[in-house]
């Protein structure tokens, strides 16, 4: 396993707090990944991350978008999202990585952190995006796809917006595409879901609407259950920003139990849509679901994952199963779906149904886990990439594909801070 391109760790000077930013490997000069913020947050965390993206980054290349796949980076904070601090340690963490935001790290929400607050931050550091590294790239300028990226954002559907959706109907199409490959149908099939945030939220809403029945469903405090199905769509008007439940809205035959006990529910599908390294080797005999479907990158340690294949538990994988939330990013950015809910829904349809069979298949003809089908895909993906020229403008070229020119390693002048 080849070791990342750059590693940092970083402590802020005013709470102590450390945060890591790797980047796994840079195409035409960036990467891509978003930043975390959770208490117990490591470099390994965050290493395994960023090999997860430059998988991702690449598994869902078609010669035909005019996205051409980047890199793969994450951040992380170890810092509980909700500290009174939080904010202001994004923005002096966002300080310290601004020359490598500038140029070769396009970021985005992920776990503990929402997108509305990286833009507000980004704005406050004069910075026009998050993804400002991928803009020379866009073949019709920066501003038409920044203007295409506000659009979107600003659509919403049934009360939520769009771009908290696309994540979890990438997942909910991917498990119904499993369901469909495997046993011909998805309706009335049962899933619980770990974590109730925007990827668990719409993974819930759209495995729903396909006729699915939701279990279960955890948040921090615990899980909710219900054998005939909880009502999802109540549950996400009462959710908290957060992706908390709501306990005073559930329904009469709505159960808690402690929250460990998602591993356990008596289900067809898991998805575990919160935290990495969820199932692991201490746990993982507990399953009792068909599928484990990665909705939350890492989830599924390689143990597990190895044990859960001796009992014919499918792991759908992370890269491949969460894929839409950061694939549709750059579909907008560079115009290959419009900036709609329609377009956008049929793009990601459209390359989940394809992706998921086409691993199944090789997964299948081979006698090897889809995982493992996955990655052959995804290298046979980079191969092609490789071989194409770069197009990356000749302002941040003088390198390899591979190499980060010198910059200045100064944050800048100065900012007040913000909490």
């Amino acid at each position: 396993m080849n070791a990342p391109h750059l590693a940092v760790t970083w402590t802020d000077e005013v709470t102590g707090v450390t945060g890591h930013l790797v980047v796994d490997r840079l195409r035409r000069g960036v990467a891509s990944g978003g930043v975390r913020m959770r208490a117990g947050c490591t470099l390994r965390e965050v290493t395994d991350l960023a090999r997860v993206m430059s998988l991702k980054e690449t598994v869902v290349f078609r010669p035909g978008d005019r996205y051409r796949p980047f890199g793969g980076a994450k951040g992380g904070i170890d810092l509980d999202p909700r500290h009174p601090e939080a904010r202001g340690v994004l923005k002096r963490y966002f300080l310290a990585m601004r020359p490598l935001l500038e140029h070769h790290w396009a970021t985005g929400e992920d776990l503990g952190v929402r997108q509305a607050t990286i833009d507000g931050l980004m704005a406050e550091i004069g910075m026009r995006s998050s993804v400002e590294a991928a803009l020379p790239h866009v073949h019709d300028g920066a501003d038409a796809g920044l203007r295409r990226l506000a659009s979107a954002f600003a659509v919403t559907v049934d009360e939520i917006g769009l771009g908290d959706l696309t994540g979890g109907y990438g997942v909910a199409r991917a498990v119904v595409s499993a369901l469909r490959h495997d046993a011909g149908r998805a309706a009335g099939a049962r899933a619980v879901i770990q974590g109730f945030g925007s990827m668990g939220g719409a993974t819930a809403r759209y495995l729903a609407r396909e006729g699915l029945r939701i279990v279960g469903i955890t948040d921090a405090d615990g899980l909710v259950v219900n054998p005939d199905g909880l009502d999802v769509e109540t549950m996400l008007r009462a959710r908290t920003v957060h992706g908390g439940i709501d306990r005073d809205r559930l329904a009469p035959g709505d159960r808690e139990l402690p929250g460990d006990a998602w591993i356990g529910v008596d289900a067809d599908v898991l998805v575990t849509a919160a935290v990495s390294y969820a199932v692991h080797e201490g746990n993982h005999e507990r399953v009792r679901a068909r599928y484990v479907a990665e909705a939350a990158n890492a989830s599924v340690t390689p143990g597990a994952e190895a044990a859960l294949a001796g009992r014919d538990v499918v792991v759908l994988p992370d890269f491949v199963v969460n894929s839409a939330a950061n694939a549709w990013w750059w579909w907008t950015l560079f115009g290959d779906c419009a900036p709609t809910a329609e377009s956008a829904f049929a793009k990601i349809g459209a390359s989940m149904d394809d992706l998921v069979g086409r691993m199944l298949r090789a997964a299948a003809a081979g006698g090897t886990v889809p995982r493992d089908a996955a990655v052959a895909i995804a290298e046979a993906n980079a191969g092609v990439l490789g071989a194409e020229p770069s197009t990356r403008r000749k302002a941040h070229s003088g390198g390899p594909d591979n190499a980060l020119p010198s910059l200045p390693l100064s944050p800048g002048p100065a900012l007040p801070n913000s909490n």
